[in-house]
């Protein structure tokens, strides 16, 4: 009679060893965990590439250039170390036009956050044909720098323009605007005209607001203003942090307007007023001017390395009165 012995417990296979396989409990979750991984590379490739390509790369190629003395055209370049950087360190030129930068910056952007944020009040309210003045207001926004820059070149010229044709109508003599003194003012003109962008951001800001606190603050007694000071402006402190920010960054590079307004000079030239004369005019005159690429980007380095700076300051001394709506933390 032929007999069949059962395997014994210790000759069975085990779960991983012989069959090699994966246990099925744990598949999904792996390929699940790598559909995401993709996903999230495939989604953000376009943004990794330009960043790479767009801002990494020349940042890192300035740097290169910033120890060199390459004029852009010349094959023949020297590495001259920390030269560039020691040599604008004792430029009085250099550290002028970035107080004149500064100086716009503290002037321009607080006008503009207040500028903006009145606006955006108005707006806000509950008027007829609202929606249309949002419109109007934020269209000198989207006007590209160049266009802004002819059309106030062209409303400020001291012999076709149109101020000093309503100026001198009155009887008063014709005002050089584009000249110093007055260049600054055109200048800052110039970044309160296009406000709109401020008072977009602002407007979403005051929308957020919750209307319990301000129906509790009429029903206490407080006045309206009080009310705006206690708070409305706390609440929109994010904002108006953002804004502060973004406008000093955007200030100190305020290039277009300086270039495309300037003054006949000597000999039929043109020339930049002194006022208008900021830090970025400096840049672009040693680039495109005197072909001194190395000096050049290293004074670009030394603006980034302000910027950081600057924008590190603001956080510190503004830790203390930005009020959020959610604590940071709270998601940690």
């Amino acid at each position: 009679m032929t007999t069949h012995q059962l395997p014994s417990v210790a000759d069975r296979p085990g779960p991983a060893a012989d069959t090699g396989r994966t246990r099925p409990a744990e598949r999904p979750r792996t390929t699940m965990a790598a559909r995401r991984h993709r996903a999230f590379y495939l989604f953000t490739s376009p943004w990794i590439i330009g960043f790479t390509l767009l801002t990494v790369a020349p940042m890192a190629f300035a740097l290169w250039l910033s120890f060199t003395t390459y004029d852009g055209i010349s094959p023949h370049w020297h590495y001259v170390g920390l030269g560039n950087y020691r040599e604008l360190a004792g430029d009085p030129g250099t550290w002028n036009a970035l107080g004149r930068a500064g100086l716009f910056a503290v002037v321009s952007v607080p006008l503009s956050i207040i500028a903006g944020l009145a606006l955006a009040v108005l707006v806000n309210r509950p008027v007829k044909g609202r929606g249309l003045f949002r419109t109007l207001l934020y269209l000198p926004a989207v006007v590209p720098p160049v266009g802004a820059g002819i059309a106030f070149k062209s409303l400020f010229d001291q012999n076709s323009g149109a101020v000093n044709g309503v100026w001198t109508f009155f009887g008063f003599d014709a005002i050089g605007w584009l000249a110093d003194p007055y260049a600054r003012y055109v200048l800052v003109m110039t970044v309160l005209w296009a406000a709109g962008n401020v008072m977009i951001i602002s407007l979403a800001g005051l929308q957020d607001v919750p209307r319990e606190l301000h129906e509790a603050a009429r029903l206490d007694g407080a006045s309206a203003w009080r009310t705006f000071r206690g708070i409305t402006v706390p609440l929109l402190s994010p904002v108006l942090l953002f804004q502060t920010v973004t406008g000093v960054i955007a200030s100190v590079q305020t290039i277009m307007p300086m270039l495309l307004a300037p003054v006949p000079g000597t000999s039929g030239l043109t020339t930049i007023p002194q006022s208008d004369y900021t830090y970025m005019i400096h840049v672009f005159s040693e680039y495109f001017a005197l072909g001194r690429y190395g000096y050049a980007s290293a004074l670009l380095w030394l603006l980034f390395v302000l910027i950081l700076v600057a924008t590190g300051l603001i956080f510190r001394f503004t830790s203390g009165v930005v009020f959020y709506n959610v604590d940071p933390e709270a998601n940690k």
